[in-house]
């Protein structure tokens, strides 16, 4: 059944929320405070290990590069995008829609929080490997897999930051839903050149991104970045046919 990976994935963010959230309570601010540092880090360097396995290949005994050029167009091209169309401004903007209707307005992180737990179980690799093989093959072991790991995640960021990551398993659901969904009738598309693993690499390094704010606040507009993985999958396209 195409589509259950990302169902199953939804529920495990919405119990590791509510988890996180009760568990969170008993935990002092102080203690909060290092563990999103420590967060911050283990974050940061996931990306980074997924964005080096990704760009480093190992030819005749010698370490070589992959991908700087298409990493640099991507990055540069989505980012200006992003920032014309203030796609981070608009996931602020439905974190204090949300906020309101849930009668949250003394929780001052709550946005913080949506925002950045929504970016770091979306952009990454296994979100968007997992979601095609949902939609071309109907195969959810990836996502299954993710589920596992995000609930911890979410454990994790709920109980330090509090009650707005609980809220991540909407853009989780409509993010993965749609490349489910475009995997599913664009099928030639996926299966064209260097496509997912471009954009596996531009997913990771937005994580480290993410991580680089939890740990030192907020210096980059990760969800600005986002265009960048439809970038990726341009570029890729275009010099797979010129060769």
């Amino acid at each position: 059944m195409p589509g259950l990976g990302t169902v199953v994935n939804v529920v495990a963010v919405i119990l590791g929320g509510i988890v996180g959230i009760l568990f969170g309570k008993k935990i002092k601010e102080t203690l909060r405070a290092s563990l999103m540092r420590v967060l911050g880090i283990a974050v940061l360097f996931v990306g980074m290990a997924g964005a080096f396995s990704g760009m480093l290949r190992i030819n005749a005994g010698k370490i070589e590069t992959y991908g700087t050029m298409m990493m640099i167009i991507s990055l540069v091209v989505g980012t200006l995008i992003g920032e014309l169309i203030r796609i981070e401004d608009r996931l602020e903007t439905f974190g204090e829609f949300l906020k309101r209707k849930i009668n949250a307005k003394n929780d001052q992180g709550f946005v913080s929080a949506f925002v950045n737990t929504s970016l770091v179980i979306c952009v990454g690799a296994m979100a968007v490997v997992g979601s095609i093989e949902d939609g071309l093959k109907g195969e959810h072991t990836t996502l299954f897999a993710k589920a596992l790991l995000d609930f911890l995640i979410v454990i994790v960021m709920s109980s330090t930051l509090g009650l707005g990551s609980l809220f991540s398993f909407i853009p989780i659901g409509i993010f993965q839903g749609s490349i489910t969904l475009l995997a599913r009738f664009a099928e030639p598309l996926f299966s064209y050149g260097n496509i997912i693993t471009d954009m596996s690499l531009v997913g990771n390094i937005m994580i480290a991104c993410v991580g680089i704010n939890l740990c030192f606040g907020k210096t980059i507009r990760v969800g600005n970045m986002l265009p960048s993985l439809i970038i990726a999958i341009i570029y890729s396209a275009i010099t797979t046919f010129l060769n």
